[in-house]
């Protein structure tokens, strides 16, 4: 982690860049993935199968074995905390719903707003070194209880071509008995453009590599919505004297070990709270599985002194982090403050783990900078908003003329005679 004492504000904008690569360089290998799914279908997703997962695939969806098989895989405490992170997650998802209200904007005009779920949906659930069955509760459960028709499901085939048996009993939950074994680009490609066994989705949710995401950032071009610009998983941390140097550090490295392309921030107003956490960092990260993964993100991770708990909130809402952790005395001071982050975990016992998995909200967030412009997965993600207006005779003679004189104003003779010949009838009448 690189140690930075008080920089001057005109270079904050510099530290609040993310280590990103050139991703421009994958589109041409993505492109050409593209055209073997649109040219050749379910043969393509047979044949990158073996090329990118080494595995010969004797089918492309799992089978009623595979999913029977993973009900007696799973141990049930797994089981138990999966079923309590459903039911947090539906009632937290659940209570987003808008009822309809209908408003009269003057008399014989009412326009109301109505949400209409998405028919078709793509979930993409990563399953390399991670198989990320969190993720399918996250995406699955509001698009069910948004009411979207069909859930296509889309997870890289591990070893012998298996899938991960938490996922396939998280999908069975999800009343999804449809689980494409694909992964990568050409999953993308088979959600976005459809093939024989796979039908083309509205809209492509979830999380993965490099290639999945600029995969999805191309389709939304070829106008396939997706969820959200998602790259590589980060973490803040604002913390002061009162803070738990190895809670801190605990905090840093949960997300660190997702990937070495993540980033973890520490900002701070002490330098003996960033020397401990640094310390507490070198310690934990010795006993985990996945410490070259972390250690590596470390090298792109910032330890920043600042002078007090404002300038660290400043520094906050520019860097506009995925996950943004006030572990200080006075969290209720600062929450007002926040304009740009993804998540927000308050105190000192709200590990940002929590909302990863089991705490009720959305785990998927936007990332680099997004959070500036763009909000995590929520119900309102698998819904569309669609506006009614039903005016009476009474209230086109009410607002006529004023579209008429915006009409004719703006040229639209045509616009202005939709209202003029409607009225000369009503004044017929």
């Amino acid at each position: 982690m690189r140690k930075i004492i008080n920089p001057a504000r005109e270079t904050w904008a510099e530290l609040a860049t993310r280590p990103t690569k050139n991703l421009q360089e994958l589109e041409p290998g993505i492109m050409e993935t593209f055209r073997l799914v649109q040219e050749k279908g379910d043969a393509a997703l047979l044949e990158l199968a073996k090329k990118y997962d080494g595995v010969k695939l004797d089918s492309l969806f799992v089978s009623a074995d595979e999913f029977k098989a993973a009900e007696q895989l799973v141990p049930q405490e797994l089981k138990e905390a999966i079923l309590q992170a459903y039911s947090n997650i539906q009632l937290f998802h659940t209570q987003q719903a808008e009822p309809v209200k209908q408003v009269e904007t003057m008399a014989g005009v009412t326009c109301w707003r109505k949400s209409v779920a998405i028919e078709r949906v793509g979930l993409y659930i990563p399953g390399g070194t991670a198989p990320l069955f969190s993720t399918l509760l996250m995406l699955g459960v509001p698009a069910r209880i948004a009411g979207c028709q069909e859930l296509v499901l889309c997870t890289p085939p591990a070893k012998y071509g298996s899938v991960h048996p938490a996922i396939l009993y998280t999908a069975s939950l999800l009343g999804i008995n449809r689980i494409i074994k694909a992964g990568g680009a050409q999953a993308v490609a088979a959600m976005a453009f459809g093939t024989e066994s796979v039908p083309a989705v509205y809209k492509i949710f979830g999380p993965g590599n490099q290639y999945v995401t600029v995969a999805k950032q191309l389709v939304s071009k070829a106008g396939v919505a997706i969820d959200l610009p998602a790259g590589p998983s980060e973490v803040l941390v604002m913390a002061d004297e009162s803070a738990n140097p190895a809670f801190v550090a605990a905090d840093l490295l949960s997300q660190a070990e997702h990937g070495a392309d993540s980033q973890v921030v520490l900002l701070t107003n002490s330098k003996e709270v960033l020397t401990q956490v640094q310390q507490a960092l070198e310690e934990q990260l010795l006993v985990l599985p996945r410490m070259e993964f972390a250690q590596k993100a470390l090298q792109n991770s910032l330890g920043i002194v600042l002078r007090d708990t404002e300038e660290m909130l400043a520094f906050s809402n520019l860097y506009a982090p995925e996950h943004l952790i006030l572990s200080v005395s006075d969290f209720e001071g600062l929450m007002d403050g926040i304009t740009n982050a993804g998540s927000v975990f308050l105190g000192h016992y709200s590990p940002e783990s929590a909302g990863d998995y089991a705490s009720g909200t959305n785990h998927t967030l936007p990332t680099n900078a997004y959070a500036r412009a763009y909000s995590g997965v929520s119900l309102d993600s698998f819904v569309k908003k669609i506006t009614f207006q039903y005016i009476t005779p009474d209230g086109l003679q009410q607002i006529g003329k004023t579209i008429e004189t915006m009409a004719a104003a703006e040229g639209l003779e045509a616009h202005k005679n939709a209202v003029s010949i409607r009225l000369k009838e009503l004044n017929r009448v």
